[in-house]
């Protein structure tokens, strides 16, 4: 048995503590968590902020007390501060500025992503602020009940970004959103479907403004403007949304690290040390699609590595299948979702990449409700015929179709195989002559 101390406890943090208590009793296992609350679930934040749900309770999927109730020791609001690879010692400050120290045996590092911080004049100007934690999106949703609080911009049109310009503009207020690249969402999809989104939030009133570089945000004391290098934009809130760094402070100079900072781990998750492990956003992927490691913070992603990170402290060989990426968005009723490369990206990284697509309505055209168009792009090596990424998307829920591309990236099936696959057929649910097949029959 060992004493296994896991420092974070969101997402990949508690998939571990749970694998190993639900599976492995007797090992001691103590958690450092520097927040109030544990297992967040950030992706449902803008839900909230929209109005879309009731309240936050349904967001947390464990606790502290539900996981000592397991057989954990857990330090909350306790922030580590230093870590002795060599004697393996945890040191922590807990938020009364008491000292805390715990050895180990196996450590896993579940410290996770921080936002990136802007080095803009006025971004510590009131109402500018980051959304990713529980409490950011509390002060948001209060700030929002101030009447003087009516215009919004939101830089950074990734998932984050969109997500929260539509939960604003639910919420009455007038909001713009600004971005470097001259699209949303550019790393999941390629330019026609951004475009379809980006049409579908000027239809709903957001203001789009793409290529433009954020210069500063003007203001006394509160935030009044945000300048580009095109515009200035008047606004009583700033939301950077601009992307996000893995947290390595506490491994920096001892572990080896992936060129974005991440932690370099190999397909049992351990890092450069032996006995120390790292997880979910903080840590490196094994990518199916470029056959390498790769940085893709998703919460899918962090749930997996903990598990397996799980099972190889506690003596069980466990090795990563690798991922592909896969994600999802739902804006005003348009569904999109994607697994592995773009085209610009598969490119880029040196296939011989082209695209199959088709267009079509879901189900046949004699039923008249429910029944959307879709679009499906099916992105392939046209050497090897090797499936490299596919998107789709639609007002349809088309969500389920994504992880039979995803399994396909992840076993190299060839898009060739795909042609007569076995789909089947039902008026309720698709047609005869299904949009999957059809895009692959369109290969060339």
């Amino acid at each position: 048995m060992a004493k296994i101390v896991v420092v974070g406890g969101n997402h990949a943090g508690t998939a571990t503590v749970n694998t190993i208590l639900g599976n492995y009793p007797g090992n001691e296992v103590v958690v450092f968590e520097r927040n109030s609350n544990m297992s967040f679930l950030g992706c449902g934040m803008a839900l909230w902020i929209g109005e879309q749900i009731s309240g936050p309770e349904g967001l947390f999927y464990s606790s502290k007390e539900k996981l000592e109730c397991n057989g954990a020791k857990i330090h909350m609001e306790t922030e580590v501060t230093k870590i002795d690879y060599v004697n393996k010692i945890v040191y922590g400050l807990r938020k009364n500025n008491e000292e805390v120290s715990e050895t180990y045996d196996k450590l896993i590092l579940s410290t996770g992503s921080l936002p990136i911080d802007m080095d803009i004049p006025g971004k510590d100007l009131k109402n500018v602020q980051f959304v990713k934690l529980f409490q950011n999106a509390e002060d948001v949703i209060e700030k929002l009940k101030n009447k003087d609080v009516q215009k919004i911009t939101v830089v950074g049109a990734g998932y984050i970004g969109v997500e929260l310009a539509e939960a604003f503009e639910r919420c009455g207020k007038e909001v713009n959103l600004i971005d470097l690249g001259d699209t949303c969402l550019s790393g999941y999809y390629d330019r026609d479907l951004t475009d379809l989104m980006t049409n579908n939030l000027k239809e709903r009133g957001i203001k789009c403004y793409f290529g433009e570089r954020v210069l500063e945000i003007k203001g006394n004391e509160k935030v009044e403007a945000v300048v580009t290098d095109k515009g200035t934009y008047e606004a009583d809130m700033v939301i950077l949304a601009v992307g996000f760094k893995p947290n390595n402070s506490l491994g920096k100079g001892d572990l080896e690290l992936f060129k974005n900072g991440a932690f370099i781990v190999d397909k049992t998750q351990k890092t450069s040390i032996d006995d120390v492990y790292a997880i979910g956003d903080c840590a490196t992927v094994y990518d199916n699609s470029i056959d390498d490691i790769n940085y893709i913070a998703l919460a899918t992603n962090a749930v997996r590595s903990g598990i397996i990170a799980a099972h190889n402290v506690c003596g069980t060989h466990l090795e990563t299948v690798g991922v592909q990426g896969s994600n999802g968005i739902s804006i005003y009723g348009l569904n999109m979702v994607s697994s592995g490369l773009t085209l610009e990206k598969a490119k880029s990284y040196g296939f011989d990449a082209v695209v199959a697509e088709h267009k079509d309505l879901q189900k046949p055209g004699f039923i008249e409700h429910d029944n959307n168009e879709v679009i499906v792009k099916i992105v392939y090596d046209k050497t090897t015929r090797r499936v490299l990424g596919a998107q789709m998307a639609s007002k349809q829920d088309i969500s389920m179709g994504i992880h039979m591309f995803s399994l396909a990236i992840q076993e190299k099936v060839s898009i060739d195989k795909l042609k007569l696959l076995d789909i089947f057929f039902l008026p309720h649910f698709n047609q005869p002559y299904n949009y999957i097949t059809m895009a692959c029959l369109k290969a060339e």
